[in-house]
């Protein structure tokens, strides 16, 4: 079998081709450039990013494992649609008082979508499309499925459940039964270069402020009666939750409960103020089931990191009301919810509402 394997110049990539071609498929290496503002100055570290103009370094990385793998490399621009579809995305939803994750789109619309398309059309052939991601896929009941990767800790299905029917019929992803550990392994007996490779932390490691391109808009820090306590200079240097940093001081610590465009204010309050019992989410994708018709009792997560907590899912027209077993600490709007039923990904959505 043909398989394209999406080469990032990290570790986990580097062995999921190495996996393919011990199991004697053909495999062909392909990057992604991201990076298009050769002429932007930057002022803060970009270091161990997705996102940032050493791209080229993880380039060369990655052209370095093609060879010590001996398989063809090619790299394709997505510059102008990463710029169109994550970068506008992330500005709308910050300078909105959203949290948004850049991540869950550029997977889903460009390292899953644009790249193989941008392959195909430059008239590489392949039957499959594989990354080093930790998550797993399985055919069942006429619908392809995705599952969590075996290792909780490890586990990036949370980042894919965008991802479409047509999308996971043609994917392989084959790090999904392994531990990091084992793939860092894996890459040294093989004499790989980047098997001690820092992985990336963040889809960009620097100062927001400088992909927003917005100058200061001070404001008030107020709490939840309405009273001044301190002064912002952006509500999008604030997220949900955010306790250090603020800038107010206080009998106890304060955390940022809301951020509200309008009125530009950035409300905070105590830390009995930051749970909510529930939320709305929008834009929902489903994968593990057709659509939601009744109320079902499931797992969900709120942020990539947590384990999934138990809840109920309730169909609120096109939209899905999720309600919290045990209530949850700073859900943070433009965030995604992601729903499972033990190790399956069910689907997901944009949390648009709290409660």
């Amino acid at each position: 079998m043909k398989i394209l394997v999406g080469l990032s110049g990290g570790v986990d990539s580097s062995v999921a081709a190495l996996i393919l071609k011990q199991q004697g498929h053909e495999v062909i290496g392909a990057t992604m450039s991201i990076w298009g503002k050769d002429g932007m100055a930057l002022k803060t570290g970009h270091r161990n990013a997705c996102y940032g103009p050493d791209e080229k370094e993880d380039i060369e990385e990655a052209r370095k494992i093609a060879k010590e793998l001996d398989i063809p490399y090619h790299v394709f621009s997505c510059a102008d649609k990463y710029e169109e579809v994550v970068l506008e995305n992330f500005k709308k939803e910050y300078l909105s008082g959203r949290t948004p994750n850049p991540c869950v789109w550029c997977n889903a619309l460009i390292k899953f979508g644009v790249l193989p398309e941008l392959a195909k059309h430059n008239g590489i052939e392949f039957d499959k499309f594989a990354t080093g991601h930790y998550a797993r896929i399985k055919e069942e009941d006429g619908r392809y499925k995705l599952l969590r990767g075996t290792n909780p800790h490890k586990d990036q299905s949370y980042f894919l459940y965008r991802l479409k029917q047509e999308q996971l019929a043609n994917i392989i992803l084959p790090l999904g039964e392994y531990t990091k550990e084992q793939i860092r392994e894996i890459a040294a007996k093989n004499g790989l270069h980047v098997a001690d490779k820092p992985d990336s932390q963040d889809f960009y490691d620097g100062d927001y402020n400088e992909l927003l391109g917005v100058k200061e808009l001070e404001g008030n820090i107020v709490n939840t009666e309405g009273k001044i306590l301190g002064k912002h200079k952006g509500i999008w240097n604030y997220t949900i939750g955010q306790r250090k940093g603020l800038g107010v001081s206080a009998a106890e610590p304060l955390y940022v409960l809301e951020l509200k465009k309008d009125t530009n204010e950035v409300v905070v309050g105590y830390a009995d103020k930051t749970f909510n019992e529930g939320l709305i989410a929008t834009d929902i994708n489903w994968i593990g089931i057709e659509s939601l018709t009744s109320e079902m009792k499931a797992q969900a997560k709120i942020r990539s990191t947590q384990q999934p907590a138990d809840v109920t899912l309730i169909p609120n027209g096109d939209d899905v009301k999720v309600i919290f077993d045990n209530m949850q600490k700073s859900i943070a709007i433009g965030q995604s919810a992601v729903f499972y039923d033990g190790d399956t990904v069910l689907g997901g959505g944009i949390i648009n509402e709290t409660f």
